[in-house]
């Protein structure tokens, strides 16, 4: 067995979170679930608080829909500890990383510079 001690040991826990991660990017394509993403998004008008407020319950949602039937809690508590254990992959998995880069794009806003440039406003020097 690859991993020693554990049924499946690491290398198998990976891959099964690499299907989870693959499960929750699909569910987001779901008819019902990318309308609910697009209300939130219009709700949000591209306003970075706004997004906090109105797309990121739904995306919690649509995580904690797939993520209970894999043993993590129905909470956004189990959310946390699934993007916890997949950051903790993403060093060592390029298609872990890569789905994960997928999924945040999906309900974080780009991040873009100020038309002025990186130098104003906002960065604290100490």
């Amino acid at each position: 067995r690859a991993g020693g001690g554990r049924p499946g040991g690491p290398a198998a826990e990976r891959a099964c979170s690499a299907a989870v991660l693959a499960e929750v990017i699909k569910a987001f394509g779901a008819a019902e679930n990318a309308q609910r993403m697009e209300e939130a998004r219009d709700n949000a008008c591209n306003d970075m608080g706004k997004m906090l407020q109105f797309l990121l319950p739904v995306a919690t949602q649509i995580q904690q829909e797939v993520i209970k039937a894999y043993g993590f809690s129905n909470d956004g508590e189990g959310v946390l500890k699934f993007a916890r254990l997949i950051k903790s992959y993403e060093s060592q998995d390029p298609e872990i990383a890569s789905m994960s880069g997928k999924l945040k794009a999906m309900f974080l806003p780009p991040m873009t510079l100020p038309p002025h440039g990186a130098g104003t406003g906002g960065v604290a020097t100490s």
